[in-house]
């Protein structure tokens, strides 16, 4: 009977698992596993954290040589037009006429070399660009945005010392050849460090860059207008220097691009790097995996610069669809009138009818704050809504403004209605081309490449955005004079209806998306023109593949 007890009790006890077991000590062993959930999942939350901040760190000091591009646009703006447009200014602010005022004082420089001196760094910048493409993909990223550092450092302090024009120029040309270098790999760099869902935020960060540089610029040129014509000017040079310096301490931190080690077969390189910038080991196993097989159809190529540019000029059907969307947005950016807008507003503003000098002064600052607050508006969002959304809204609005500013220029002259038309449409043109148009142009030029491409494509947009920038800016007063200003802002009006157009059919959708991801969509003709049965059996593509 009590061993017919126990074998009862033995099936009681087995029967009920623990619920024989004393409640504390059940308790215990529910903490112990809840500690160490707890601690998994901090440390998930630690790594998430760091990877986060480790790829931001990575974006802004990629993004710094793009300071240096605005610094000199806005020091080229200052040579082309802030000269005439402040000698209608009072002295006090006539101190803002920018540095080519005081290089004409000490040099004795002619007209001519003016021109010139301003000239230059636009054709030198893109040359710089597209040989930034040939370099990046020789000796890296990295060291590409660290030798544009140097090289424009170079060329900073030249100009900074220079004692006669032909030594400003040579110091001017280098400076050139450094900002292209920097403003064509800065794009590339940070779209092959970051996670897929934020390299839209992330690879907007040169355009706002640029705009810090501007501002750079005019902080130099009003904090340093008041020293002797043959101090200030080396000194507002010599500013630009201080953003390469940093990109020189910065090279301790960055690392390489994961994509490029892996196109050199180094492997565990690009492991560790992925470590640091992937949030767990899973997932950097899966994108070398995915790097791997990207690097393995390039390097079927040999990597010969030959091959990749046979492929440029004679593009099979989606590396023309690339091509195109790559390269016509870059153009598009530039042949809306943006820099004219930007460049000419006080132009602008005196033809609606605004002749006072403070509230010139004053609208021209609104269309610089409201530029660079809209771009900022634009990181938070394009990861969000996604890249197509924001320049539907983009060119659309900036289509209307343009309209509303031919209409107001050539109806309502010198008319109050007139006068705050113009203001809020040339404002309403900034801030719709900075919300998407912007900051969205470089980020597609630098993702929708594949690997074997992606540095000497993106470099050839480069130039196209240089080059129709040169083109419009330079052609602006000829064309005005010739059918007037409102003529010329409808001009732009249509062209940025077609912009609408080009963005409908030639331009996909890839938030979201890992970059090597994005290279199946352009393998469908119909993605190009948005169908969604494409996106959808891209994804079951996709869904296989994983």
């Amino acid at each position: 009977m009590g061993l017919v007890g126990v074998h009862e009790n033995g099936n009681e006890i087995a029967a009920n698992g623990l619920s024989e077991i004393p409640l504390s000590s059940k308790n215990r062993y529910r903490r112990m596993d809840s500690d160490i959930a707890e601690e998994e999942e901090e440390t998930s939350l630690t790594r998430r954290e760091n990877t986060k901040k480790y790829v931001l760190a990575c974006a802004i000091f990629a993004s710094l040589n793009s300071v240096l591009l605005g610094y000199d646009l806005d020091q080229n703006y200052a040579f082309k037009y802030l000269a005439d447009f402040f000698a209608y200014q009072s002295a006090d602010v006539g101190v803002m006429s920018g540095a080519i005022i005081f290089i004409q004082e000490d040099l004795k420089i002619t007209e001519v070399q003016q021109e010139v001196l301003v000239g230059i760094l636009s054709i030198i910048s893109l040359l710089g660009s597209l040989a930034g493409g040939k370099t990046s993909d020789a000796i890296g990223r990295k060291w590409t945005i660290a030798l544009a550092a140097i090289v424009f450092q170079t060329g900073g302090a030249v100009m900074a010392l220079a004692p006669s024009f032909k030594v400003l120029m040579i110091g001017r040309l280098l400076a050139g050849v450094g900002i292209g270098f920097g403003v064509m790999i800065a794009p590339v760099y940070i779209a092959e460090i970051s996670p897929a869902i934020e390299r839209g935020s992330l690879t907007s960060f040169p355009e706002i860059f640029i705009n810090l540089g501007i501002l750079l610029g005019y902080i130099s040129n009003y904090a340093f207008s008041g020293f002797s014509s043959h101090i200030n000017w080396r000194i507002m040079l010599g500013v630009g220097l201080i953003p390469s310096a940093i990109i020189g301490a910065a090279l301790f931190v960055i690392p390489e691009s994961p994509r490029w080690l892996v196109m050199q077969n180094r492997i565990e390189e690009a492991r560790l790097v992925l470590s640091k910038i992937n949030e767990n080991d899973k997932e950097v196993e899966e994108k070398l995996s995915e790097i791997q097989v990207a690097a393995g159809m390039a390097n079927a190529e040999k990597y010969e610069a030959k091959a990749i540019w046979r492929e440029i000029l004679h593009p099979s059907p989606p590396v023309r669809r690339m091509l195109i969307t790559g390269c016509g947005i870059q153009c598009f950016q530039q042949v809306t009138g943006i820099d004219t807008t930007v460049y000419y507003s006080p132009t602008i503003f005196k033809n609606a009818g605004i002749t006072g000098n403070t509230q010139l002064l004053a609208a021209t600052v609104a269309v610089g704050f409201t530029k660079t607050m809209f771009i900022l508006i634009a990181i938070f969002l394009i990861d969000k809504l996604g890249r197509k959304p924001l320049l539907y809204v983009s060119t659309i609005g900036m289509t209307a403004c343009l309209f509303g500013l031919s209409l107001s220029l050539a109806f309502l002259g010198h008319e109050k209605v007139g006068i705050i038309l113009a203001i809020l449409s040339v404002c309403g043109n900034v801030a719709f081309f900075s919300i998407g148009l912007g900051p969205i142009c470089w980020v597609l030029s630098s993702e929708v490449f594949p690997l074997r491409l992606r540095a000497q494509a993106s470099a050839l947009g480069a130039v196209g955005s240089r080059v129709s920038s040169g083109v419009i800016s330079m052609s602006f007063l000829s064309v005005s004079r010739a059918i007037t200003v409102a003529g010329t802002f409808f001009v732009f009006g249509v062209i940025s209806c077609s912009a609408v157009a080009f963005v409908h059919y030639c331009v996909p959708e890839t938030k979201g998306r890992t970059l090597e991801e994005i290279e199946i969509v352009f393998q469908d003709e119909g993605e190009s023109a948005g169908g969604r049965e494409v996106e959808m059996g891209d994804a079951e593509r996709l869904m296989q593949k994983s």
